[in-house]
């Protein structure tokens, strides 16, 4: 499935970084946010609140870009409150074209990813600075 059609939400929590120069802010639906910037090398994309197919394109849209630009992307998923079939898809889709660290995923997050699988697939690390080095 192509960039443009994945629809997912996404799980994040703050990082304890200050705000860096470069750090960008996408609009995204009500109860939705994402936050970005480069972290060591690789570039962390900050999800928080509900996705779904309805909330998914800003999120979907920076993990593509981030994916096609740096050798590693970084998803805090540690504010995420709901992800769906959607979401998980833009994992996958992620992780095929490059290198994916989910951080901190809440327990709802997990308890999707183990119920289909893709906790397998996935790298999962306590902290930014963690899935950067990793």
């Amino acid at each position: 499935m192509p960039w443009d059609e994945a629809g997912v939400p996404a799980l994040t929590r703050d990082t304890g970084a200050g705000t860096q120069p470069e750090q960008q802010a996408a609009p995204a639906s009500e109860g939705a946010a994402v936050l970005q910037y480069e972290w060591r090398g690789a570039w962390v994309v900050i999800a928080r609140g509900s996705y779904d197919v309805d909330s998914i394109t800003p999120l979907a849209d920076a993990l593509a870009v981030a994916a096609r630009t740096y050798p590693k992307v970084i998803l805090d998923a540690s504010g995420i409150s709901f992800a769906d079939s959607t979401f998980l898809n833009l994992l996958i889709l992620t992780h095929q074209a490059g290198t994916l660290r989910v951080v901190s995923p809440s327990a709802q997050l997990q308890r999707l990813c183990e119920i289909t699988g893709v906790d397998t697939i996935l790298e999962t690390r306590e902290s930014v600075d963690d899935a950067a080095v990793s």
